[in-house]
């Protein structure tokens, strides 16, 4: 078992809170209308969503794949160079930024969009630059529902399907090839920052303030020993979710709380297969999370297309 009992028990009780959290968030968002066709007189069930502050980007099918892959592989070609020349003020500005955003656009489901930067930049403040576990991971279970909030509105099912098997084949890739995951954890760690949850064996000293993650693999690294998830572990699942529960309210008319409740069965069975994970790896070392999490989606979706 990669972690002690409790240690795991906590990761899977806030990567579930993330996802449930998440799928109720978008569901706010999600405006229902029923258009009828003038000549056939058949009525269809339109869907839209609440504006973000951002603004989302102009794609559909195949193009929201390619922007979605292409995005993430950037950004590690970008994370990496920053790598390289130790570029750890640049690293920390830009990830306040994003975390800034992602919060505001969390909060501007429920909020006036001044309160919703207010809120989300003062959180991204005390994450980035007053950080301790509590507000870390707090932010965490919340921050991924913005990101679902850009994304979900721009898939349909087979694309997100094909998304989470292509990140599941990059995962592999990713910690058992090129191992630059590794590079990645290091660099957040050196920064004091890391994208994911991260749950520490002991508590910090009361006069620490950092986050302190615990490197594998023989990396040197001082402080306290942690579980950590990566936040594309926590993203994709919750993405593939939001995707089911749009498509039940569209295509199976549903009404949007029982659509909410239905598409649970996804986010139950994600968890189920990270604490297989969990159960079967060995400490000390990096194992790839998307297989599992894209197999428990998969099955978890099977059950709903199948009820």
């Amino acid at each position: 078992m990669k972690h002690d009992f409790k240690v795991t028990l906590f990761l899977l009780i806030l990567f579930i809170s993330a996802q449930v959290i998440g799928l109720f968030i978008l569901n706010q968002s999600i405006i229902v209308e029923e258009a009828i066709d003038e000549i056939t007189g058949e009525t269809s069930v339109v869907l839209d969503y609440k504006e973000v502050i951002t603004g989302r980007p102009e794609t559909q099918g195949a193009s929201s794949f390619l922007y979605v892959f292409f995005a993430i592989l950037i950004g590690t070609i970008l994370l990496l160079i920053l790598i390289k020349y130790k570029m750890h003020k640049v690293w920390k500005t830009w990830f306040f930024v994003a975390v800034g955003i992602t919060l505001s656009i969390v909060f501007d489901v429920f909020f006036e969009e001044i309160i919703s930067l207010i809120l989300g930049f003062a959180l991204a403040y005390l994450k980035i630059y007053r950080p301790n576990i509590f507000t870390h991971n707090l932010t965490e279970v919340f921050m991924y529902a913005g990101i679902a909030l850009m994304i979900v509105p721009i898939f349909n099912i087979f694309w997100m399907i094909i998304l989470l098997i292509t990140i599941s084949i990059y995962d592999i890739i990713a910690v058992f090839k090129s191992k630059h995951m590794i590079k990645l954890a290091k660099f957040q760690s050196s920064s004091k920052m890391f994208a994911g949850l991260v749950i520490p064996y002991k508590k910090l000293p009361q006069s620490s303030s950092e986050i302190k993650i615990h490197i594998p693999k023989g990396i040197k690294k001082q402080g306290v020993k942690s579980a950590i998830l990566g936040g594309g572990d926590m993203a994709f699942p919750l993405l593939f979710a939001g995707v089911v529960m749009e498509n039940l309210i569209v295509v199976n008319h549903m009404t949007k709380q029982l659509a909410f409740f239905k598409t649970l069965i996804i986010p139950v069975f994600a968890c189920m297969a990270l604490a297989v994970l969990l159960y079967l790896s060995k400490k000390n070392k990096f194992y790839p999370a998307m297989p599992f999490l894209t197999a428990g989606c998969l099955l978890g979706y099977g059950i709903i297309f199948f009820i």
